[in-house]
């Protein structure tokens, strides 16, 4: 089947943040006073894009992506983050129907705010390019490959969406988190199946590679020197300035997302790079670090350590949002719109 041509965004550029429900941004990039509910609408008219990651946890339901559709404004894109039960759980392997399932759960009704797909792997997964080939050749390339994969879903998904809604193409990305990709081989396997590379910032504890292997790049910023935590100084941000700018200059679409919602510096950093990019305006200052009270935790809900596993899994918060539906028959761990990862 010929793949539908890219619809490139207006300015090429997305500057963004990582989820957005989280308690400490009430009051401070929240209104005082704005009900939870409204919040999706105003942070989706201060950044361009937002990074779902809810979607990591459990399946959500299609009247809930129906929901964030219609909450965001016209020209919003919305990144989505694949299951874990996919990538941590089946760690890739039999992933057809948990992949049906993903796609019959409502991705589609985000229609044309539908941006790339984030598959972020465990930092125990070492590379493995026969897993990888496998898992690469199921992704669906545009949105009625999609709806007919969504077709292939089991009982898990019992009101499935399967109404691709136009075709449009699908846009993939990989995270990766273990050394043993740092080789040539893994670069040119991404760009034979058109998968973008994650340039991933995380304070040095994980790979940071910042090769391109097709026509967008995908920048996850969790922290500047401290994971999750640390704000971005100006020095820092004029450096991730350039890069977008290069990267842009290249051709190619730029989806940033910052991660580093701790301290409340996300949305601050996001509007600030998205600033010194020409794309908005300049941000008030966020809070003292001191005067929020919030601490990244150490060990992930629903994650008990794998025997002979390589490294353990990064913190993860489990704040807000109750879990949806699962990929399986797999108990759900806690979900959330917001969250670290």
């Amino acid at each position: 089947m010929p793949k539908a041509p890219a619809r490139p965004s207006p300015s090429g550029i997305r500057i963004g943040i990582s989820g957005w429900t989280y308690a400490p941004w009430r009051g401070v990039f929240f209104p005082p006073g704005l009900a939870q509910k409204d919040e999706l609408a105003y942070a989706a008219r201060q950044v361009s894009s937002i990074e779902i990651n809810g979607t990591f946890y459990s399946l959500q339901r299609p009247s809930s992506y129906g929901l964030w559709h219609d909450q965001a404004p016209p020209d919003f894109v919305f990144s989505v983050k694949g299951p874990r039960f996919i990538t941590h759980i089946r760690r890739l392997k039999d992933a057809a129907i948990p992949l049906a399932n993903f796609f019959a759960s409502g991705v589609l009704r985000l229609e044309e705010k539908l941006g790339p797909l984030l598959w972020q792997l465990p930092p125990s997964l070492p590379y493995d390019p026969e897993r990888l080939d496998a898992f690469f050749e199921l992704l669906p390339r545009d949105t009625l490959e999609a709806a007919a994969l969504a077709r292939r879903h089991d009982a898990h998904v019992p009101h499935p969406w399967l109404e691709p809604g136009g075709r449009r193409p699908l846009r993939h990305a990989l995270e990766i988190r273990h050394r043993s990709f740092e080789r040539p081989e893994f670069i040119e396997q991404l760009r034979r199946h058109g998968i973008a590379l994650v340039v991933a910032d995380t304070a040095g504890k994980w790979p940071l590679l910042e090769e391109s292997t097709c026509d967008f790049m995908y920048a996850r910023l969790h922290g500047d020197e401290k994971l999750y935590v640390s704000g971005y100084t100006e020095a820092a941000l004029a450096r991730w300035a350039r890069k977008v700018r290069a990267w842009r200059a290249a051709g190619q679409d730029v989806y940033v997302y910052f991660d580093n919602d701790v301290k409340v510096r996300a949305p601050h950093d996001a509007q600030s790079l998205a600033h010194r990019l020409g794309l908005g305006s300049k941000p008030k200052k966020p809070p003292p670090a001191a005067s929020i009270r919030e601490a990244p935790r150490t060990r992930w809900p629903g994650f008990p350590p794998r025997p002979g596993a390589l490294s353990a899994p990064p913190a993860r918060p489990a704040r807000g949002a109750p879990a949806r539906r699962k990929a399986s028959a797999r108990p759900a761990a806690p979900g959330r719109r917001g969250g670290r990862g």
